[in-house]
């Protein structure tokens, strides 16, 4: 069985290749994709060369772990059945290279477990970031975040998590005039006008390395910085305001099962709105332009791979 999937090759060179699958086993699925997700935090540091040492890592590889589509062929002990529509969070399935992360692919061979049942909607790509936005708010230590930095998709998702949890909306910053538009039920401020010193828990999503001491000038005494981005560079800040804020800096790492299955009963419920976050779409043939888009275009928030006529 052989699948088409986007393989990046080195650094900044990416194409479609057509693939040989691993064999499905008993507690398999092979899942024919709808679309996968371009992510741009770790898959622009992949593209771009500058991921930091990573378990697994290497070239070449199939990137993508925010994939969807219909269950085609479901092994006895899969747990799923032919017409299931999954959520899929990358796979390792490919016979001659590596699949960290593995979505980017027209057909997938994963275990039945790994997979979620999802809306039959392109919008179900952003479950795994809504799991990241999750996570990080069970990161913060006694309160929803009062201050989100920056309004990209991660920013907007942990606003409207907030919100959804029952939480005040929070205060958002962004520095793009251009990103400011589009929040539901919070509001969106350029930070060089914000002049609160007393956000208890303030959480980042803009991935700026740089972006602790600013935090800290905002922060109460004893608040909390929680990092919800990935940084490339070093993250650093002045010891001294930090000291008198006694402030504590928390790290949000990757998600887990528990907080997919989180958001996907608050998407169920309708408690969870996903609009308004997918603007661009391209077919797979056209995916090195794609992922350029996704990386270097502002007015693209989320870029998504339709594989619906590629099997």
């Amino acid at each position: 069985m052989n699948s088409h999937a986007v393989v990046l090759h080195e650094p900044k060179r990416l194409s479609l290749v057509d693939l040989a699958l691993k064999s499905r086993e008993d507690d398999d699925v092979v899942v024919a994709v709808h679309y996968s997700g371009v992510s741009t935090g770790t898959e622009k540091l992949f593209w771009s060369g500058t991921m930091p040492p990573f378990p697994g890592m290497g070239y070449p590889l199939v990137p993508g772990y925010e994939t969807v589509g219909e269950v085609v062929e479901a092994g006895p002990t899969s747990g799923r059945k032919p017409g299931d529509f999954v959520f899929v969070p990358g796979a390792s399935c490919y016979r001659d290279l590596r699949g960290l992360f593995g979505g980017a692919s027209s057909r997938i061979v994963t275990p039945g477990n790994r997979t979620t049942i999802a809306p039959r909607n392109a919008q179900s790509v952003l479950m795994a970031l809504a799991a990241t936005a999750y996570h990080a708010l069970q990161t913060c230590p006694s309160q929803m975040p009062d201050l989100v930095i920056g309004h990209g998709v991660l920013g907007r998702l942990i606003a409207r998590l907030a919100i959804a949890c029952g939480a005040p909306a929070p205060t958002v910053w962004e520095t793009d005039p251009e990103r400011r538009t589009g929040a539901q039920g919070y509001t969106v401020v350029d930070p060089a006008e914000d002049e609160r010193r007393d956000y208890g828990c303030i959480c980042d999503a803009s991935g700026d390395s740089a972006i602790l001491d600013p935090a800290i000038r905002h922060l109460s005494r004893g608040g909390t910085v929680v990092l919800a981005g990935f940084y490339d560079q070093r993250v650093a800040f002045a010891f001294a305001p930090a000291f008198i804020k006694e402030c504590a800096i928390r790290i949000a790492a990757e998600w887990r099962p528990e907080d997919l299955a989180a958001v996907s009963t608050l998407v169920e419920e309708a408690r969870l709105p996903l609009d308004g976050l997918i603007t661009h779409r391209s077919h797979p043939e056209h995916a090195d332009n794609a992922y350029q888009t996704a990386f270097f275009d502002r007015n693209c928030l989320k870029m998504i791979l339709d594989w619906r006529d590629i099997q």
